[in-house]
């Protein structure tokens, strides 16, 4: 059973009991007000933790929601349940609004963006007659299942925090999905996850949208717990305050989100007593102790509270259920004698900087192609072109007869291109089997839906049991439970073969796949390179150890200054006086 099942059932198992116990009513309202800013900060955990962005607007979600259900309980009648749902529809509409203009900007831009309209929408809901303008919106009924009041106290926690359980169940089963992958390969940034056929954008207004969610219903639940809203609950201090409880609890855990509430809210309860009777006088000084608190914490403890929970209870390996999972389906092998890459002037020019000029070359079905030059040849930037990650100023690239040229790269990914890159890219915090199988990630079709409710095993364990069969065929299946992150660079490198030949490529392209290797590691990855070749792939090899590249390639394409120098067999190339000069160094 593993760490999160058995938080899960202990946590399951403590509704029932808190409820029944006689505790004060002073602590079931504390713990209502935990339950709901965790619900909150879950929501931030997935959109700030594992997605990247960081947002200081959750609290105008929580105000839509909380106002929705207030003017329409107050002015038609309508049953607060169904309010849940309007209230859901009005955040989703607002979401995917603002989510689609902020989310692509990057950097500052987004988090000064979330604050812009995190201060409209406040300032919106304080000058609106119909919402009671400052004063907000007074006397809601309470919740009830009919004659049962549960809109207060003991049955209200238990509302709550079921509600509470049943997001973070659904949060973990994402994360452990084929979109939770996708999702976790956003804060690597988009190349990588891009070139594994990955709309990042989409994710991103996906991850906003849910966590959007999660506030509105968190605001439902607050306007009817209170019986009243206001505009003070919903400014920019609380989207402070929710973004606070998610780091400190461990904004990259699920958990950690409940612990953050939780601290949050009993310190600043305690200080909002202890400060002033301490000092003598009134005023908000547990804004200063939490404002200096947070920062010791940045530094000491970055990772937030439930790190340290982590590293006392580490994760067991993943359990091995999927020996009997059917395989992925393949696609058609390239004929032979196909053409599989067709490569026409290609030309990529920066300003006035010419970087790849008018490069062409073509490489059939079954062949391993090196591509070769000394160092700011443009060997990484021709990769780029080819496979969509940069925009070519002319010239034209065909795979498989097929026009390619204007694709973006995960586009291109689709069709049976995979790579890897010069510079390792992988997701370090998740095992080497996880980083594997986000290769597949386009031989899937489950989306979020299906992932949260856990409809989606079946696909999940074919998907894995191809990234372990890839792991395995390079030889690195004993890694597969090892972290990412905790491997040598060589390994790494062969990491990320394994990734791309996840996709089922019929033309693999792999920059400098042998950098790092020790001499038994390129043995290694010559024989792969050569079962390959067998198996009917097709290789575009960019690659510095000349040993290698003339024992494995058919053909070379040499490149100087960005220009196509010469290209031919080994032979050739190794006898061409120009080339020697260039880059295999002129004997005298």
């Amino acid at each position: 059973m593993t760490r999160q099942r058995i938080a899960l059932l202990l946590l399951v198992a403590a509704i029932p009991l808190v409820a029944v116990l006689p505790l004060p009513d002073f602590w079931i309202a504390q713990l209502n007000y935990i339950g709901l800013y965790a619900l909150v900060s879950m929501g931030l955990v997935l959109l700030t933790g594992v997605g990247g962005l960081t947002s200081f607007g959750q609290a105008a979600f929580v105000g839509i929601g909380a106002y929705t259900t207030a003017w329409l309980t107050l002015n038609t009648g309508m049953s607060p349940w169904l309010t849940l749902f309007v209230g859901l529809s009005l955040t989703a509409i607002s979401a995917l609004v603002v989510g689609f203009v902020t989310l692509r900007m990057s950097g500052h831009y987004l988090p000064l963006a979330t604050i812009a309209w995190g201060l409209a929408l406040y300032y919106l809901m304080g000058n609106l007659d119909a919402l009671g303008k400052y004063d907000g919106l007074l006397g809601l009924e309470s919740l009830s299942v009919g004659p049962v009041d549960i809109g207060q106290g003991r049955l209200f926690f238990v509302l709550c925090w079921a509600i509470l359980l049943a997001g973070a169940v659904a949060l973990l089963n994402l994360l452990d999905s084929r979109p939770g992958r996708a999702i976790r390969s956003l804060k690597g940034g988009s190349q990588m996850a891009e070139a594994m056929g990955i709309n990042t954008f989409r994710y991103k207004v996906t991850i906003f949208l849910v966590a959007a969610l999660f506030a509105s219903v968190a605001g439902w639940l607050l306007a009817h717990f209170q019986r009243t809203v206001n505009p003070s609950a919903f400014g920019l201090k609380m989207g402070i305050e929710y973004l606070f409880m998610a780091v400190i609890g461990g904004v990259g855990h699920v958990w950690g989100a409940i612990v953050g509430a939780g601290l949050v809210k009993l310190l600043d309860d305690y200080l909002q007593v202890a400060l002033p009777a301490l000092i003598g006088t009134s005023g908000s000084y547990e804004v200063i102790v939490l404002g200096i608190a947070m920062v010791l914490l940045l530094k000491y403890m970055p990772d937030g509270l439930w790190s340290v929970v982590a590293r006392w209870f580490p994760a067991p390996p993943r359990k091995v259920d999927w020996q009997q999972a059917a395989d992925l389906p393949v696609r058609s092998r390239p004929a032979s004698g196909e053409l599989v890459l067709q490569v026409d002037k290609v030309r990529k020019q920066f300003g006035g900087l010419v970087a790849v000029n008018d490069i062409s070359f073509d490489i059939p079905a079954g062949k391993i192609v090196g591509l070769i030059g000394p160092n700011g040849a443009g060997k990484s930037t021709t990769f780029n072109l080819i496979t969509g990650v940069l925009g070519k100023t002319s010239g034209q690239v065909r795979f498989r007869g097929r026009d390619i040229t204007a694709l973006p790269s995960r586009a291109i990914s689709r069709q049976g291109m995979a790579r890897t890159f010069q510079h390792v890219k992988m997701i370090a915090d998740m095992t080497v089997l996880e980083n594997v199988a986000l290769g597949a990630y386009t031989r899937g079709s489950r989306g979020v839906v299906a992932s949260m409710l856990r409809t989606n095993t079946s696909e999940e364990r074919r998907l894995m049991k191809e990234a372990q069969r890839q792991l395995e065929r390079i030889g690195m299946g004993e890694f597969m439970h090892e972290q990412a992150g905790n491997l040598a660079m060589g390994p790494q490198r062969l990491m990320e073969i394994a990734r791309a030949l996840c996709c089922d490529p019929a033309l693999l392209l792999l920059d400098e796949p042998a950098a790092g290797l020790r001499h038994k590691e390129k043995q290694d990855l010559i024989q792969v390179l050569r079962q390959l070749q067998g198996e009917g792939m097709s290789i575009l090899l960019v690659e510095h150890d000349m040993d290698l590249v003339m024992d494995v390639c058919d053909q070379l394409v040499v490149m100087e200054f960005g220009t196509l120098l010469t290209r031919g067999t080994p032979a050739e190339v190794q006898a061409n006086p120009a080339v020697r000069a260039a880059y295999l160094g002129t004997e005298h």
